[in-house]
């Protein structure tokens, strides 16, 4: 296995913010998982010498000025979601798939709830339990890629 370099981490993360970017409509609106951020956890669980916190506010910022939403929230949400992230990643190693899911859920659902909380201080009204369907289709998503890499490479710890 090759080594990681830093166009590999670019380039995905330029696929995801075109996924993230993408024009949808209706359920699929709602199941969205962000693109963005699980390509950011898969880096910095795999690769944290190269990506991390700075990195994680960087690309918040960039997704604030994409989705016109309160400029700064994303970055915080990342920023915080890739501490905690980077925290514990030495400790992931020694999970199984399904420890790792439950893990990414928790951080999913981590940047989801310090979304949440800010645009409840910014006025917005209380979401219902749909508001955190894409932590769900982010974790599923999350589980096919790691599985397509083990297929792929034959390797555990890809």
């Amino acid at each position: 296995m090759r080594p990681v370099g830093l166009k590999d981490i670019y380039l995905s993360l330029i696929a995801a913010f075109v996924l993230y970017l993408l024009p949808w409509a209706g359920f699929g609106l709602m199941l969205r998982p962000d693109f963005v951020l699980l390509v950011l956890l898969y880096w910095l669980l795999r690769a944290p010498h190269l990506c991390n916190v700075g990195t994680a506010w960087a690309l918040g910022m960039v997704v604030d000025l994409a989705n016109g939403s309160l400029f700064g929230q994303d970055a915080l949400a990342y920023a915080c979601t890739a501490f905690v992230a980077l925290t514990y990643q030495r400790r992931l190693v020694l999970f199984n798939e399904w420890q790792q899911a439950l893990y990414v859920l928790l951080l999913l659902l981590l940047t989801q709830v310090t979304l949440l909380m800010l645009k409840l201080f910014a006025g917005s009204d209380l979401p219902g339990w749909s508001y955190f369907l894409p932590s769900v289709s982010g974790v599923l998503l999350w589980q096919v890629v790691v599985y397509s890499r083990v297929r792929v490479s034959g390797n555990k710890d890809a």
